[in-house]
């Protein structure tokens, strides 16, 4: 037999909408138990109530009022930093597994670095972007020491909606910690830019790595593991092109803000993410990807539930 525990989604928009086709495709723990939403005319919602998932379009007051809520065991958050915070204070009193899909930067995770090692009840997805390219920053933190590291996210304005556009402030730091957190960088700096070109170009991203020197196949190696760890989840994740090198002397040394100058080696690493177009354009690889880690935390984390023995809304499928 197999063990499925149940899962909500706040936010109906476009990444709580995606996110809800992922579950439902492949999940391998999950089950969909319930969509919510503030606008009763959202897309998302119909197309919930049309899977025959119960819904509601009064927000998390709403979904404590479901008899579906009984069984929820995971929720992810897809609406907006000041609400997450109210949100997840509601869902910890009532003990469910919260998966963060906002820059609330509450528990911060990235699949490929620390999804097996961390047990939070409520994991952040930190950003597209540094979902994208933090991993680049560890898998050099992991051969020398980082001095510094910049990421710069560039994704289609058609992409981006009003809780990205919101948000932008909190992108920026939450990336930035996340990149000295999980990253490894002694110092960082994220970027994000809002491209209007048409057709909308994919997601692309530049990673600016400067570190002690190492051995520089070392450091393609773990470069390369890393971006198979990514693909695991994100197919569309790949190089763009081969891994670029500058050595940066003693005599003539970059300054790092608030740490000064800094010499070694400079590895530059340049990146696209295309969607799977489940429900968003193939260009939104900056959703997408949010969306595909979210659904590989949410799965572990119900996996943890059902080996426990804790999951309530535990459902047997043959």
């Amino acid at each position: 037999m197999n063990h499925k525990v149940k899962a909500a989604i706040i936010g109906s928009g476009n990444i709580g909408t995606d996110l809800m086709i992922k579950l439902m495709r492949h999940a391998k723990h999950l089950e969909m138990g319930a969509m919510i939403g503030v606008d009763p005319k959202s897309d998302g919602l119909a197309r919930a109530k049309r899977l025959n998932v119960p819904t509601t379009a009064d927000g998390i007051d709403g979904l404590l009022k479901l008899n579906a809520f009984e069984e929820i065991d995971v929720v992810f958050d897809a609406t907006s930093a000041g609400a997450h915070r109210h949100h997840n204070e509601v869902l910890q009193r009532l003990g469910a597994q919260v998966i963060d899909l906002t820059p609330a930067a509450v528990g911060l995770v990235i699949p490929a670095i620390n999804l097996e090692a961390e047990n939070a009840s409520n994991m952040n997805m930190v950003t597209c972007g540094g979902q994208a390219t933090i991993p680049i920053v560890a898998a050099v933190s992991r051969v020398a020491k980082v001095h510094y590291a910049e990421i710069v996210a560039s994704i289609s304005s058609k992409s981006a909606g009003p809780g990205t556009r919101a948000n932008i402030d909190e992108f920026t730091e939450t990336t930035r910690a996340a990149i000295e957190k999980l990253g490894g960088a002694e110092r960082g700096k994220a970027v994000i830019v809002l491209n209007p070109a048409e057709p909308p170009l994919m997601m692309r991203n530049t990673v600016f790595v400067l570190s002690e020197l190492a051995e520089q196949a070392a450091i393609e190696a773990s470069i390369a593991g890393m971006v198979a760890r990514v693909q695991a989840y994100v197919p569309g994740y790949r190089l763009k092109q081969q891994v670029q090198f500058d050595i940066i002397p003693p005599a003539a040394p970059l300054n790092v803000p608030k740490l000064g100058p800094r010499h070694g080696l400079k590895t530059s690493v340049f990146l696209e993410v295309e969607g799977a177009a489940h429900y968003l354009p193939s260009y939104a690889g900056n959703l997408d990807i949010m969306t595909s880690a979210a659904l590989a935390c949410g799965d572990m984390m119900a996996r943890r539930r059902i080996e426990a023995g804790i999951a309530r809304g535990l459902k047997q499928t043959a």
